[in-house]
Formats: C-alpha cells, sequence, structure tokens
C-alpha cells in the first residue's frame, strides 16, 4: 500500500513534517524487522554445524540428528496457514513482536530439553514461532513500499536474515566446540525477548496506515482462511512461484544442511571452522544486498534468476568435488550470492502474485518454501546414507540448476 498523494507531495510545511517523519518511522520500522529477521536466520541454521555433536551426545545417526532441521521447516511450513490470515487480521507487525516472544521462550526451553525426543520436539515449537517473522515481514513490507522500489528495500532487510544464517551456521560450530549445544538456545532467548521490546515500541509509533487491521468477514475463521489460501491457488502466477520455490529449497537446502559434516568428514576440519567456513554463504547474499539495485538494473529479473542459478550451481559442484578446502571459499561465498539472486526475486513476485491477499500469499511463499526444506533435508540425508555427501550436493547443484532457468523462462514469457 502506497502512501496517500498528499503524503507523497505535501501541501503545506506541517504536510512536508509529517511526510518526513513517517520516512524516519519506517526506517527504523524496517531495521527493526531486519533485527528480528537476524534472530530467525539463527535460529534457523545453528543446528547444523551442530550435527555431528548432536548425534554423538544422544547416539543417533547423522540423519536422525537432522531431524531437528527438518522437524523446524516442516512446524515453520505449516504455521504458516495460520500466521498469515492472522497478520491480515490483528496487523502485521504486532503479530511478529508476539511471535518474538513465543521465540524466545521455544529457544529457553530447547536449552534445557532433557534428551533427544524433546529436543526435536521443542524444535518444531521454535519453527512454528519463527514462522511469524520473516513472511509477515516481507508483506507489510510489500503494503507499505510500492513495487517498482521494493526489491532493493527487500534485500535491504533481508540482510538481516542474511547475517542471521552465518552467524547461527558459525555460533552452533564454536559452541560444538567449546561451549555445549545447549548455549546457543539460551542467546537466542536473549536475543528474541530484546528484538520482541523494540519491535513493540516501534509498532506504537506507526503510521496508521502502516498498522492495518482487516476487520473479520462473513462465515467462520477456518472457512475466511481456506478463502484466502483458495484465492491464492486460483492464481497461475502464484502457483508457478509457489512451486519454484519450493523446488528451490529442495534443491539447495536439502544438500546444505549436510555441507558443515561434508567438510569436518572430507578435510578433517573442526566443525567451528567448517561453521566458519559456511558463513560465507552469508557474505555472498550481504554482496547482494549491498548491490541489489544495480543487479536488478542491469540484469532484469529474468537475468538475476537465470545467472543466480548458475553461480549456486557452479558453486556447490565446487564445494562438492573439492580437493582442498579452501576452494569451499569461493564455493560457499558464489553459493550464496546465487541463492540470493534468484530467491530474492522470487520474493518479489511473491509479494505481488496476489495482492489482494498480501500476507495469505506471502505466508504460502514462505510456507512451501520451508515444506520444500524439510523435503530436501529428508531426500539428501537418504542420499547420504547411500551415496556420500559428494553425490548428494553435486545433485542439488543440478536441482538448483534447472530450477532457475525453468522459472526465468516462464517469467520471460510473463513479460513486465
Amino acid at each position: 500500500m502506497q502512501l496517500p498523494s498528499s503524503a507523497a507531495s505535501p501541501a503545506s510545511p506541517a504536510a512536508a513534517e509529517a511526510a518526513a517523519s513517517t520516512e524516519t518511522v519506517s526506517a527504523l520500522s524496517i531495521a527493526a524487522l531486519a533485527l528480528a529477521a537476524f534472530g530467525s536466520g539463527v535460529s534457523l541454521r545453528v543446528n547444523d554445524a551442530l550435527l555431528p555433536r548432536l548425534a554423538g551426545e544422544f547416539h543417533v545417526t547423522l540423519a536422525e540428528a537432522a531431524q531437528v532441521v527438518s522437524v523446524f521447516a516442516i512446524a515453520y511450513g505449516l504455521a504458516q496457514l495460520f500466521f498469515g490470515p492472522t497478520g491480515e487480521r490483528h496487523g502485521k507487525y504486532r503479530v511478529i513482536a508476539w511471535g518474538c516472544i513465543g521465540c524466545a521462550l521455544a529457544s529457553a526451553l530447547c536449552g534445557v530439553a532433557p534428551g533427544f525426543d524433546a529436543l526435536r520436539a521443542l524444535r518444531g515449537l521454535a519453527g512454528v514461532t519463527s514462522a511469524a517473522i520473516i513472511p509477515l515481514s516481507m508483506a507489510w513490507i510489500g503494503d507499505v513500499v510500492p513495487y517498482e522500489k521494493r526489491q532493493p528495500v527487500l534485500a535491504r532487510f533481508l540482510i538481516g536474515q542474511i547475517l542471521g544464517l552465518s552467524a547461527g551456521v558459525w555460533l552452533g560450530g564454536f559452541a560444538a566446540d567449546h561451549l555445549g549445544w545447549r548455549v546457543p538456545y539460551f542467546i537466542l532467548a536473549a536475543l528474541f525477548t530484546v528484538v520482541s521490546v523494540a519491535l513493540f515500541i516501534v509498532e506504537r509509533g506507526l503510521p496508521a496506515h502502516a498498522r492495518k487491521r482487516q476487520p473479520p468477514g462473513a462465515g467462520s475463521a477456518l472457512g475466511r482462511m481456506a478463502g484466502d489460501f483458495g484465492y491464492v491457488l486460483s492464481q497461475r502466477w502464484a502457483r508457478v512461484i509457489l512451486v519454484s520455490v519450493f523446488l528451490e529449497a529442495v534443491a539447495l537446502y536439502g544438500p546444505f544442511a549436510f555441507i558443515a559434516a561434508h567438510l569436518h568428514e572430507r578435510f578433517n576440519l573442526s566443525l567451528s571452522a567448517a561453521g566458519s567456513l559456511l558463513m560465507l554463504f552469508g557474505f555472498g547474499g550481504f554482496i547482494f544486498a549491498l548491490a541489489s539495485g544495480r543487479l536488478v538494473s542491469r540484469l532484469g529479473e529474468v537475468g538475476l534468476a537465470r545467472w543466480g542459478g548458475s553461480f549456486m550451481a557452479v558453486s556447490m559442484t565446487l564445494v562438492a568435488f573439492a580437493p582442498h578446502w579452501a576452494l569451499a571459499v569461493p564455493g560457499c561465498l558464489g553459493m550464496g550470492l546465487g541463492f540470493y539472486m534468484l530467491h530474492n526475486t522470487l520474493q518479489v513476485n511473491a509479494t505481488q502474485m496476489a495482492p489482494q491477499r498480501r500476507g495469505p500469499a506471502v505466508s504460502a511463499f514462505a510456507s512451501l518454501f520451508f515444506l520444500g526444506q524439510s523435503a530436501g533435508v529428508v531426500i539428501a540425508g537418504w542420499l547420504m546414507a547411500r551415496w556420500g555427501s559428494t553425490v548428494t550436493i553435486a545433485l542439488g547443484a543440478a536441482g538448483v540448476l534447472a530450477v532457475a532457468w525453468v522459472f526465468g523462462g516462464l517469467r520471460a514469457g510473463k513479460g513486465a
């Protein structure tokens, strides 16, 4: 939703001051959302480098330990069916703030889990509470930023998540070697507590159009929810976006969960060192965020998708077959750059694929993305047990290349 024309072109000094105030609040509000996204990113990836340590701690296989990743992703994806419509009804920004409170509680409970079964279940709870953050933030940005300006704003917002993904992998590896597996969860609990306070403070100062709530329609809540998602799925382009993001997640994030273990076993690196290498994935995304304006204008959405998929495929192949761990440096960096080139293009399209139901639309996008991650981890775990990590990562590379080029072709056919 754009600002009213009177705010865009103020006719008086008072109006000009109000417009400037709104811009300031918007910058603060996006910064607060980016901080929440940072916490969500840490929570999402903190277990990747911890998996070998969890397997040893609880006497389970690596594939079984990876269930703490897949259960989080399944819960995150399914919870979108609730949070998308809830954000529309009660205000997206407020629901995000309450979600961070839930994240703080779930993280603290993970830290005191008495065993693997309890930890797995509590990671599911953490997935549910985290589900409110990224999708509703994207939908809120879609409400207040015009489409032609949206991709760079989304990229800047996602700097928080990007840094969180990197910090999560590093924190998991460092904790595995030096702190113990419980410590990261207590750090997350403290972080989310601070973020929730900041979000509630910022939310009170938002202009009315940025706090809008949709009054409940006729019929039951379940019926309205089904109607919202039914409308999204009735749009052909929405179906293309949803299938694309699901397959992207399967192909990339299934193998990605095992890359730290791959580097640890193949090159005898410590888990903290392997986690540090994976931090470069986030730095690749950070490079995209900084250069997004120039890349968008030069390559367009089709070019971003195709080049992004190509960078990912080459980088994953390099990580899979590297004869020396040093080659994982450009591999992880290129993987992150390529992923955000493709994924941010999908995200921007998701914010506009059903603007009349933007909250449910973006939540459906996030739901399929995380369900794809969960399916990918299961598939990658099965492949790991049979053919090893090298083949698993290489197959993921082929998958992301196919997704990117097929989507790029469909986007080119759709036109502007």
